[in-house]
């Protein structure tokens, strides 16, 4: 696989990559996606560094994809959980960190409930750095393994429709897939209650709808996200109940469209609440699509930002 270098020595968000850099990233997750469909599914292409998972917030899926993607690669792997670590004793992020950097570990993937924690780290310390979320402002791999999958299915994304629905205010999801999708040349709705509509989301370029039947008419794509209670101080909609039956994808809303509308969901999925279980098991849903393909975007990402060493 020939070697080729990103613009920038971190991943800390999409708003600092380019289009070519994104591009980038899905040719070589094109040939990692070989690689795991094979036999034998690891190459050597990390051999010689250690990678720190650092989460100090609460993950299942992107933790394991990292992990998946970094063994895939070879890496050496040291998992760090603030749960069970100094954190609770009042240590700082800047010096847990270089603790780990001392035992000579080359690369850092963070997740983090601090937006900008990630950039902090890029400043004072000498390893690569890439975000897997830092509070409600980034999640870029998950924007990337989103427009992979994309791509994947309709084989470009200038000009595609792609809808956004539900929680956009709490979501470092949507943010990160709307900068990526932007970049890339598609067009972008978000659609939920007024009050989960940041009122600076315009400014991004992309239209606002608070009907779901129109948005759904109007897109190719719909990525449906779930409500993050967990962020949420205050009740921005009466009941759960309530958002379903104006806001949630069932069986019959998807089957009465007059297209085979894809849909996509970066989990975990509430069943029942955004996404009833027969849409997430649809044959036009490309949910294990973008399991499948986070490993592959995230070993691309690891081998890219290791070769600009």
């Amino acid at each position: 696989m020939a070697e080729a270098l990103l613009s920038t020595p971190h991943l800390l968000g999409i708003k600092q990559v380019t289009a070519e850099d994104m591009e980038t990233i899905f040719k070589t997750a094109d040939g990692f996606k070989d690689v795991i469909n094979r036999p034998i599914k690891k190459v050597p292409s990390l051999r010689d560094m250690t990678v720190a998972n650092l989460f100090f917030e609460n993950s299942t899926r992107t933790r394991i994809s990292f992990e998946l993607a970094e063994k895939r690669l070879s890496a050496d792997i040291v998992n760090f959980s603030a749960s069970t670590s100094s954190v609770k004793k009042g240590e700082t992020l800047l010096d847990t960190v270089n603790n780990i950097l001392a035992m000579k570990v080359d690369m850092v993937v963070m997740r983090h409930p601090h937006p900008g924690a990630c950039v902090y780290l890029s400043r004072h310390i000498e390893a690569k750095i890439i975000n897997a979320g830092d509070g409600a402002h980034e999640h870029p791999t998950q924007a990337l393994l989103d427009c992979f999958s994309l791509r994947e299915k309709f084989g470009h994304l200038k000009g595609l429709n792609v809808a956004i629905v539900g929680d956009i205010l709490h979501s470092r999801v949507a943010l990160s897939n709307i900068f990526a999708l932007k970049k890339l040349g598609a067009n972008v709705r978000v659609c939920g209650p007024p009050t989960l509509i940041p009122t600076f989301i315009k400014s991004l370029g992309v239209e606002v709808d608070y009907n779901l039947k129109s948005t759904l008419d109007w897109a190719d794509a719909v990525n449906m996200l779930r409500i993050q209670l967990e962020r949420q101080e205050i009740r921005y909609f009466p009941s759960l109940r309530e958002y379903t039956m104006l806001y949630g994808l069932d069986r019959e809303l998807l089957e009465s469209l007059d297209k085979k509308l894809v849909v996509l969901h970066p989990g975990p999925i509430n069943r029942g609440v955004e996404i009833s279980s027969e849409v997430a098991d649809h044959e036009q849903s490309i949910i294990l699509d973008q399991v499948e393909n986070g490993v592959a975007v995230r070993m691309a990402v690891l081998y890219l930002l290791a070769g600009s060493n």
